[in-house]
């Protein structure tokens, strides 16, 4: 499986890389979040520009992704305008949709672009511009009503996979502990047997938690934490975040190492 390197971050190895969202209104609440955040040095930044109130207006976007990539310096800029179907805020037709995405990937501020998936619109021309301007593709599904299959959801993986994306993500919402199971058993299947890029596995919710801390044990590459506001229900400060994947990954690298000099 090949790993992404983004400006200095190398996603798919190691210890999951921690994504905290900019989820705010207006332009001066935008910037005052993502300097914020920029202080707590994340792994990678992501601007939900759905949640921006002139996200329809793209020179009003590029004024704030211009201003937001002088704030994060070198800190990864990923690009999300997340649609009302798949949870997000922007009521939005397919070719506004692919406009907005591929005029970001020419304003050479991003350095990736969320591109919906599996909604059924396509998303073809996104990659093809994206991947021409040397921008990154994290194909992207959201479900918010349920955990489908372990099987369903190694398909919709695969399905994604086929676009020619750099990074994999599935988001879903359980109703129970198996649910959660299924989810993070199909990440591990999907790591194991068919990615040849990285993914994203996270159940979201209070029961769902494990995930964004446990990615590492199945190989989910990137886990999405908070600062102040929350972008996705069960999402974890970024501190206590960063603590946990730390706690988990010496647990984890003991029980590999105890499981070696037994054998």
């Amino acid at each position: 499986m090949k790993t992404v390197k983004v400006r200095n971050t190398v996603i798919g190895e190691g210890i999951p890389k921690i994504c905290v969202p900019v989820f705010e209104k207006t332009k001066e609440e935008i910037l005052s979040e993502a300097g914020q955040i920029a202080g707590l040095k994340p792994d990678i930044v992501e601007f939900r520009a759905d949640r921006f109130e002139r996200c329809h207006d793209f020179d009003s976007l590029e004024d704030v992704l211009t201003e937001l990539r002088t704030v994060l310096g070198e800190i990864p800029l990923l690009f999300t305008l997340r649609t009302l179907a798949e949870g997000g805020d922007a009521d939005i037709g397919d070719d506004d949709y692919t406009d907005i995405n591929i005029k970001a990937c020419k304003s050479g501020t991003i350095d990736m672009v969320d591109a919906e998936a599996l909604r059924g619109a396509d998303i073809a021309p996104i990659i093809e511009a994206a991947h021409s301007l040397g921008v990154k593709i994290v194909a992207s599904h959201h479900d918010f009503e349920k955990t489908p299959e372990k099987d369903v959801i190694i398909e919709q993986f695969r399905k994604m996979q086929e676009t020619g994306a750099d990074i994999l993500k599935i988001a879903v919402m359980p109703q129970s502990n198996k649910d959660v199971s299924s989810l993070l058993a199909a990440a591990e299947e999907m790591v194991t047997e068919y990615a040849e890029c990285p993914v994203v596995a996270i159940s979201m919710g209070e029961l769902g938690t494990v995930s964004r801390l446990a990615g590492e044990a199945v190989g989910s590459a990137i886990t999405f934490g908070a600062a102040s506001n929350k972008s996705a229900p069960g999402q974890i400060g970024i501190e206590e975040l960063r603590e946990g994947l730390k706690d988990f990954h010496e647990e984890l690298v003991a029980e590999t190492s105890g499981s070696r000099k037994e054998q």
